[in-house]
């Protein structure tokens, strides 16, 4: 709705109800009639949020609303919520929205101050929220080649951003930029928002990978320098307040730092001691805490986010910092910061861009700011031999912006080094190169080729001679003892070590985003956060069990971690660790727990998920270990008995076919080398009367029938030649025995079970993905647990092996890795038959003696 204007002199003009003065320089002034009530008493004094309040409550609301629908319709574009943020409150403005007549009363001059107010406030615990997730022990292990991106990604930038502000962009040339204004121009894109790149990384996998850890270094860094720089602006820039200002900032850091943290670890240290929880008291006195160092600050000449910054700094990693984020993080980022994101939306009109500035420049402008942190980055990536690829992932991550490129433009503003032209032109540079950040990384793919490369990892594929690889998963200190027995019999020598990766699994509850947490060894963590109490207590006695099997094994090196994530997603969480550390198998307990009497007891349907989709997703093996004891058995193994060569623990591979078999079988023969261990392989062969239903259900659809026939006929081949080396490398082998049985149906395979192999400590089996056979038809049809497979389902639902422990063993569930490619890969060494050795017709006749025909 258009307003009369009326000029009342040169300087002053009417508008509306307003009257605006120096109307043609980068300041103006706006006055505005307001009834105020002449009474001195309290009844009678006028309260400004009897007006205003509700105003700002509209406004809230109408920023949630719109940046919400916006959220889900970027969803699928992989856009980052602050995108969603900044195109709202741009709507909102003069842009868009603000020009309804409705809008326009929810937004007055009025109540600007209110406005401003409330943002300036929630962008003070933004800060504060901000200092208390980083974490400055990066700082103290940073490498050469992550020095190197930092200086990088951060001069360059900050260069060609202080060129890109002068370039002449205005319609009226008479307005010419000030100088000063380059400096906040170059901070704003030489930026990389550290707590935004975090939830990327966390969303998309990469959190603790090798890139994601720089990315994170580099952020921090570039976070910080881009503080110092921005509260030396701040300061210097009147230089008749210059020492007013600055010294009373520099004398308020280092109290913060030399006084006031050591009396908050104190005061955490005192409060563990007592008992280990933290009150209510404990937090709002933190969160008062901020308001104060905020006024502190503000009053000392600089800005209220510094204090809130630095006293979140100063906080110390652990479960005090949990409990402050779980309480008002949602708040902040999703009430209070909203509100500053939309004071900045009102202040950017684009509409004005055509009138004052060229669109070429405005163009020019955009690419030369998206490509100045990707360029640099990739010459930097190439300069310290990280491949192109992964430096253009990289570069496109560290050009993600946030809140802090925001409050950088704004002080420029505030401080009239910018005007509003200038500033809508970094508005849309801004929301370019963030927008950009999700289709230039999912473009490089480097996380699908690194998984491409990975998917033919396992234990039956790995060189003997060379280092297992093992992610262990632990969910709670009653899977330690199976776990650890299995590590314990796997034979790590120093021919062929062992890698352990013990993963601690913790249900994440009240956070936004997912964490892991890389220990050291010694109780020690190197990464941002902790988890609450109870699961560190529980992190550092699995650590503490680890460690002493560690000291155990020359040969075995162990590297705690502790993955914090939903169930839903955890298994996203193991995958990544898993391609991130190239590991052959990941091991994994049953969702059940053991009763006294053998029998299986407690369903956690949760873990149950997380196993199944580790089955349909996994890049390498996946062992699901159902534990019944194993640990007590090699506890109560006197030594003595193992030196004298009388094995004490008896191991059973019970083979069908198919690959997953085949990777058991290789598993179980490199537990057969381990003192004390007796290996019994038996293979169920289908005998005369067996009947195997190959047809489709389509019995006319005869490719399918070839098809069905031929894959049966090359598994069949694939098993016998792995079989039949098998047999040859172990036919000097005491410990290991082997062992046909020709049956006709399941019910002989399962009598055949209990009759003859029901007296063993631990069952080898595959889960037989994809198998078919007569020998398991029917096994499945009432079975629980069809994670196990029909024969692992046997062992764990029958009596007669209640007593053991059974391990179910499945390959990556890839089509092109179920391949003829496996062939002859047993020991990954290339097979020759072994009637060509001149000693198989010895090994054939004394093995004779062990067949059950």
């Amino acid at each position: 709705m258009a307003e009369k204007v009326n000029r009342t002199d040169a300087d002053t003009i009417q508008f509306g109800r307003y009257n605006i003065s120096n109307a043609s320089g980068y300041e103006i002034n706006a006055c505005f009639m307001q009834n105020i009530t002449g009474g001195d008493s309290a009844w009678q004094i006028h309260n400004p949020l009897v007006n205003y309040l509700p105003g700002l409550a509209m406004q809230i609301g109408l920023m949630i609303f719109v940046s919400r629908i916006l959220m889900f319709i970027l969803k699928p574009l992989r856009q980052h919520r602050f995108i969603a943020e900044v195109i709202a409150g741009i709507l909102i403005g003069p842009t868009c929205l603000s020009k309804l007549s409705w809008v326009g009363q929810v937004f007055t001059f009025e109540s600007n101050m209110l406005l401003e107010t409330f943002a300036s406030f929630g962008l003070t615990y933004y800060m504060f929220l901000v200092g208390l997730e980083m974490d400055l022990s990066v700082v103290r292990n940073m490498s050469k080649k992550t020095r190197a991106m930092v200086i990088g990604s951060i001069l360059i930038p900050m260069g060609i951003g202080a060129a890109l502000y002068f370039m002449p962009m205005r319609v009226n040339k008479d307005r010419s930029s000030l100088p000063l204004g380059a400096i906040f121009w170059a901070i704003s894109i030489s930026i990389t928002s550290f707590p935004d790149l975090a939830r990327i990384l966390s969303d998309v996998k990469l959190l603790h990978t090798d890139i994601g850890r720089m990315a994170l270094t580099t952020s921090i860094f570039s976070d910080i320098i881009s503080w110092v720089l921005l509260v030396a602006a701040i300061t210097i820039f009147d230089q008749h307040k210059f020492l007013a200002a600055a010294v009373p900032t520099v004398v308020f850091i280092l109290v913060s730092w030399f006084l006031i943290r050591p009396g908050i670890g104190w005061m955490i240290k005192t409060t563990k001691k007592k008992g280990g929880k933290f009150s209510d008291i404990h937090i709002n006195s933190i969160l008062i805490g901020v308001a104060a160092c905020g006024f502190i600050t503000d009053a000392c000449g600089s800005h209220s986010m510094i204090g809130g910054f630095m006293l979140g700094l100063i906080i110390p990693n652990g479960e005090l910092a949990m409990m402050i984020m779980e309480s008002i993080g949602e708040f902040v980022s999703g009430i209070m910061l909203p509100v500053f994101i939309m004071v900045n939306g009102i202040r950017t009109n684009l509409s004005e861009i055509p009138y004052y500035a060229h669109w070429g420049s405005v163009a020019i402008i955009t690419v030369g700011a998206t490509s100045a942190k990707i360029l640099s980055t990739l010459l930097v990536s190439i300069y310290i031999g990280i491949t192109p690829q992964e430096g253009l992932a990289l570069g496109g991550l560290m050009n993600t912006k946030g809140v802090l490129a925001l409050i950088v433009l704004n002080e420029g503003r505030s401080l009239k080094l910018i005007d509003n032209v200038t500033m809508t032109v970094m508005m849309v540079a801004i929301l370019f190169m963030t927008a950009m950040v999700g289709p230039i990384f999912f473009l490089a793919n480097t996380k699908a080729k690194k998984s491409k490369q990975y998917k033919q990892r396992t234990i039956m594929r790995s060189n003997q001679n060379t280092q297992l690889r093992i992610l262990a998963c632990i969910h709670s200190v009653r899977n330690l003892s199976g776990i650890i027995s299995i590590l314990e019999v796997s034979n790590a020598t120093r021919k062929s070590p062992m890698c352990v990766f013990v993963t601690h699994l913790v249900e994440l509850l009240g956070r936004a985003s997912a964490m892991l947490i890389v220990h050291e060894t010694g109780g020690k963590t190197n990464a941002g956060n902790n988890p609450p109490s109870r699961e560190k207590a529980e992190s550092d006695q699995i650590i503490g069990s680890f460690e002493s099997f560690e000291a155990r094994n020359d040969a075995v090196s162990m590297y705690p971690l502790t993955v914090v994530s939903p169930y839903t997603t955890m298994h996203e969480d193991i995958i990544s660790i898993a391609e991130d550390k190239r590991v052959a198998m990941i091991l994994v307990p049953f969702h059940k727990q053991m009763t006294a009497g053998g029998g299986l007891q407690g369903e956690n349907h949760s873990l149950r998920e997380v196993n199944q989709n580790l089955l349909l997703k996994a890049p390498c093996s996946v062992g699901i270990l159902i534990d019944r004891g194993l640990g007590s058995f090699l506890n109560s193994t006197p030594s003595s008995n193992i030196n004298n060569g009388r094995p004490e623990l008896r191991f059973a591979m019970l083979f069908i076919g198919g690959s997953d078999d085949r990777e058991a079988l290789s598993y179980a023969y490199r537990m057969a080398g381990t003192p004390g261990i007796s290996l019994t392989v038996v293979r169920f062969l289908p005998g005369k009367d067996a009947q195997l239903n190959l047809m489709p259900e389509d019995e006319d659809n005869e490719d399918g029938i070839l098809k069905a026939i031929t894959d049966s006929e090359n598994d069949k081949e694939l098993d016998d030649e792995f079989i039949n080396e098998f047999r040859f490398k172990a036919m000097n082998d005491q410990s290991v025995l082997y062992h046909e049985k020709i049956l006709n149906n399941g019910e002989e395979l399962v009598e055949s079970i209990r009759t003859k192999y029901s007296d063993f400590d631990l069952y080898l089996v595959g889960r037989g993905l994809g198998v078919k056979t007569p020998l398991t038809m029917g096994l499945l049809e009432w079975s629980e647990n069809p994670e196990l497979g029909a024969i692992g389902e046997t062992l764990v639902s029958s009596e007669f092996t209640a007593h053991a422990s059974v391990l179910v063993v499945q390959q990556p569930p890839s089509d092109g890795f179920r391949s003829n490619s496996q062939r002859g890969k047993f020991g990954q060494k290339k097979w020759n038959s072994p009637i060509l050795n001149p000693d198989f017709e010895n090994f054939e006749n004394r093995k004779k003696n062990n067949y059950v025909d």
